[in-house]
Parts: C-alpha cells; structure tokens; sequence
C-alpha cells in the first residue's frame, strides 16, 4: 500500500527561503460519500469516471504564524489507476489542482507550488502574489498566532497549552526570532515521494501529532531557559 502512495504523492515547489518542510504525510483511501478524516468535507463524485480518492493529509511543526499545520492533496483515481483529477487545500477551502490542460501532472504526480511560510497549495504561484498580506505574514506578522489546534484533535494537553499564555508567548517569539523571512517567490521541488519514512496511515499521523507538538514545546521552553 505504501508503494502507491508513494507513486502518488504530489511533487511540491517550496520558496528557496521556505523554513519549514514536511516532516509526516497521512494517508486515507476514500470512497465516493465518505468523509475526509482530517477535513471538513464528503467525498462526491458519482457519475464521474472515478473509483476512489487517495487523501494525503501533510504535516508540517509550523507555519510561519503558529505552531501546528496540516495542508492536503486529494488525488482522484480511475479503476485503470490513472488520474482523473485533483484538488488541494488553500486557507481552510480547497482548489482544482490541476491545471485545465494538465499540464502540471507529470505521470501520476501533480506538481503544486506551496505558499511561502503558509503552505497553501495552488497549480499556479502567481496566486499568492495576489493575497493581500503575502510579504506580510512571513515577517512582521510570523508567530502572530502562537500555538493553533483544531478540536477534533481531541488531546487535553494540547488544549492546556493552547490555554497557557506563557507557552503562546514562547511560541511567538521562538517563531518571530528564528524564522521570519521574506519570500523570494523562486520555486524548487520537492520529492514527497522521495522519502518513504513520511508515509503513514492518517491514523497513525493522528496519533502522532499531540506527541510532536508537546516535544516542540519542551524543545522551545529549553531554548528560552525555561
């Protein structure tokens, strides 16, 4: 199973100045009118020449504002295994990821471009260069949100620290003194599938999760001397 995964995984075009890099990759195989696990949304396409929906759920430690990011590709497979088309995330909602002539799908790999510092996902760069606060949020605005979780993640320690103002703080400031950057909007790739230790069943990345969020606390109130 992990094979195909790996055979699927999308290839993404990170900033030269990007900070942050995928560190785990969890994957949901997906039938039409089943829920994503990871995102608020049901699978539908009935009527379409497509038998099933491979979920890669993408995480990183942090976003150049907080602690704690998930971003997703969802590639949609024919009964043959090839691909009949792909979505990714943007800010919450999600987008066609693949161009109107296909052209950014290299064999069964769609080649998506990740926002600087946020990790949006889009076919085209110039769409980030359209976002009102681009150049903003990696710099006067990075660490601006502290340590972020949603609920469904379901770990009482994680909500004890996203309620400590003195972790918040930390978070801030380790983010804002160490990583903030200005994007150079120069592109280069990066082979998910180049690394099969990222690949693990969503379940387990759910697992995961809480633990690699309370090390990175330890690790941040260490290097304040805390």
């Amino acid at each position: 199973m992990k094979d195909e995964w790996i055979t699927y995984a999308p290839v993404l075009m990170f900033d030269e100045r990007e900070p942050f890099y995928p560190v785990r990759v969890g994957v949901s195989e997906l039938r039409d009118g089943e829920s994503s696990p990871s995102f608020r949304r049901t699978m539908s396409f009935s009527g379409r020449d497509i038998d099933r929906a491979l979920e890669y759920a993408i995480y990183w430690d942090y976003d150049i504002q907080h602690l704690y990011e998930l971003e997703h590709v969802w590639l949609y497979l024919r009964k043959d295994g090839t691909v009949a088309d792909a979505e990714a995330s943007f800010h919450g909602r999600y987008l066609k990821a693949l161009l109107p002539d296909r052209s950014n799908l290299s064999g069964n790999k769609v080649i998506l471009y990740s926002q600087p510092g946020k990790h949006a996902f889009a076919p085209l760069p110039l769409l980030f260069r359209l976002l009102p606060n681009a150049d903003e949020c990696t710099d006067k605005e990075a660490g601006r949100d502290g340590l972020t979780a949603p609920d469904w993640l379901g770990s009482d320690s994680v909500r004890l620290l996203m309620a400590d103002e003195g972790a918040q703080r930390l978070v801030r400031e380790h983010i804002r003194s160490r990583f903030r950057f200005a994007p150079s909007y120069s592109f280069l790739p990066y082979e998910l599938g180049g690394q099969e230790d990222l690949f693990v069943p969503w379940t387990s990345l759910l697992k995961e999760i809480p633990l690699r969020i309370e090390r990175e606390m330890a690790f941040i109130r260490g290097s304040f001397g805390e």
